[in-house]
């Protein structure tokens, strides 16, 4: 999961080199993914009305049911 977040992130961003994307597993049905790019792509990342970041979130949390456990996905700078 953590390597097609990382894929779609550096296809939106102009500084594909600065991203970088974290997996990590707070308990055993859990996963968050951390996705840090430079502060002048974050609109890119997000979108207009948050379109790109709510479709990312949709993808995350459907291949977490998947594998029955919740996933977050976050955005940071």
């Amino acid at each position: 999961m953590k390597e097609f977040i990382e894929f779609i992130v550096k296809q939106l961003v102009d500084k594909p080199a600065k991203v970088r994307v974290e997996e990590n597993s707070p308990n055993e049905n859990t996963i968050e993914i951390v996705v840090e790019v430079d502060k002048d792509d974050i609109g890119k990342v997000i979108g207009k009305k948050g379109r790109n970041i709510n479709a990312m979130r949709t993808l995350v949390t459907a291949i977490g049911a998947k594998g029955h456990k919740r996933a977050t996905l976050q955005v940071v700078e």
